[in-house]
């Protein structure tokens, strides 16, 4: 019997550890946001988690095979780029549903 819930992704999720590198004790320390952006029958999403030593802004493009991380020393840097991206995506006829926190459950 098939289980239509059984996920089996074609790239490798510990490609993103480094992502989840820049947890740091004091949760007042780190910067998270999250945007959900929707365009014709596309969703992508657009997060960034930073602190003081640093950043990481993860892309999930439906167009592209994979998802991407960049990852900042210049958690100012990242800030910049993260704006700019969004900012992008709306004059090419993204809608943001969501910007905030990333979500949970």
């Amino acid at each position: 019997m098939s289980d239509d819930f059984d996920f089996k992704p074609d790239f490798d999720f510990e490609e993103f550890d480094e992502f989840e590198e820049f947890d740091v004790e004091n949760a007042s320390d780190v910067v998270m946001r999250t945007a959900v952006l929707q365009k014709n029958n596309m969703v992508a999403l657009l997060c960034i988690k930073g602190a003081n030593e640093g950043a990481a802004i993860c892309r999930v493009d439906p167009r592209e095979e994979h998802p991407s991380v960049q990852i900042y020393d210049d958690p100012a840097k990242a800030v910049e780029w993260f704006t700019k991206s969004l900012r992008t995506s709306k004059q090419n006829g993204w809608n943001v549903v969501y910007d905030g926190l990333p979500l949970q459950g």
